[in-house]
């Protein structure tokens, strides 16, 4: 990777101001977990771009799905059965329910508090 973008202090400055240049991070970068919880504060879906094992991390997905539902497609398979973090993505986007676990698609409240943030995710309930 280039020199720059592996200095932590002027990519974490471009991640405050922009969470998606995270993607045109250094590897070890994607792996700080500070950097990355940064970045998804800013933009959600930058999640997308962290190490596998922060994708598992439930207390920086959550900041993810808080900030943009649909992060929820990037995190790890078991959060997406994690009820309190499928609630909190589908109160964001509605639409977010269509990366839940599926027995989470027959969880009558779930579905209503994304039905509620957008009625179109009906068709993602089971």
């Amino acid at each position: 990777a280039a020199p720059l973008k592996a200095d932590r202090e002027l990519v974490l400055e471009a991640v405050h101001q922009n969470g998606n240049a995270l993607r045109h991070a250094a590897v070890p970068l994607k792996a700080d977990r500070e950097m990355v919880l940064e970045a998804v504060r800013q933009n959600g879906n930058a999640l997308c771009c962290a190490a596998a094992p922060l994708k598992a991390d439930r207390e920086l997905v959550l900041e993810a799905v808080h900030q943009n539902g649909n992060a929820l497609l990037h995190a790890a398979v078991h959060l997406k059965a994690d009820r309190e973090m499928v609630l909190e993505a589908v109160r964001q986007i509605g639409n977010a329910l269509r990366y839940a676990a599926e027995p989470l698609k027959a969880d009558r409240e779930l579905v209503l508090e994304a039905v509620r943030q957008h009625g179109e995710a009906l068709q993602h309930a089971a």
